[in-house]
């Protein structure tokens, strides 16, 4: 495990924060639920290539953001096994206390909106317009 991961890890424990991208002195936290923050940030222009994450929950959603952030690491309390296969294939160090068969919504009564809209697909430019299409049928 790097000193980035070891150190993101540690402020995702110590900070209350949902998600936290570390790479040497640059950090950048997130205390929202979901995706959206992680697309937001893949749309900022900001460079994340090399960074290491810290997450409380990956899915496959999450996982091709990841893939589209650049990182080199992911760490996370709990992975569905979707997530892991996205990662594992894109060449991306993976870490997680817990592997899931999928991730659940919110409410615990079915599968997460997010992982279902990406479920059958494998090139992370179509998960992304997925996930941009899914967080604008949710939002109407």
């Amino acid at each position: 495990m790097s000193a980035d991961l070891t150190k993101a890890i540690r402020i995702l424990n110590e900070g209350g924060y949902t998600c936290v991208l570390c790479k040497e002195n640059r950090i950048y936290t997130s205390t929202e639920r979901g995706v959206k923050f992680l697309l937001d940030w893949q749309n900022s222009g900001l460079d994340f290539s090399g960074f290491c994450a810290a997450d409380k929950v990956v899915g496959k959603a999450a996982a091709f953001l990841y893939v589209l952030l650049g990182v080199k690491e992911v760490y996370a309390y709990v992975m569905s096994e979707a997530a892991i296969d996205t990662l594992t294939k894109n060449n991306i160090q993976i870490q997680y206390d817990k592997s899931v068969k999928k991730i659940v919504n919110r409410f615990g009564t079915g599968f997460c909106p997010m992982e279902e809209a990406v479920w059958d697909i494998d090139i992370p430019q179509q998960a992304k317009q997925a996930i941009e299409n899914k967080l604008l049928q949710m939002k109407k």
